[in-house]
């Protein structure tokens, strides 16, 4: 299992656009990737459970990826984050 702690860096936080590139990018792995704000857990291959999440920016997420393919997995989602999802 991987764990990583990713901030949102991009202003405008995580809705419809970047919710659906999480989303879209999570499908391409076999690993399950589960998304923790809080007390909440979502899965990171559904968009409207990552939109419902309400993270804004600077908040901070957990990813845990569990899987076959998850130490990729965990890595092309942190270079999302980090690119804040072209949005800037």
């Amino acid at each position: 299992m991987v764990e990583k702690i990713l901030t949102v860096q991009n202003r405008a936080g995580i809705h419809a656009r970047p919710a659906a590139i999480i989303a879209q990018t999570s499908n391409k792995f076999e690993s399950e990737i589960m998304i923790i704000k809080d007390d909440a857990e979502v899965n990171a291959k559904s968009i409207m459970g990552i939109i419902a999440m309400g993270a804004g920016y600077n908040t901070q997420l957990t990813f845990r990826v569990e899987g076959p393919d998850e130490s990729e997995a965990a890595a092309t989602i942190e270079e999302l984050f980090n690119s804040k999802f072209e949005e800037e």
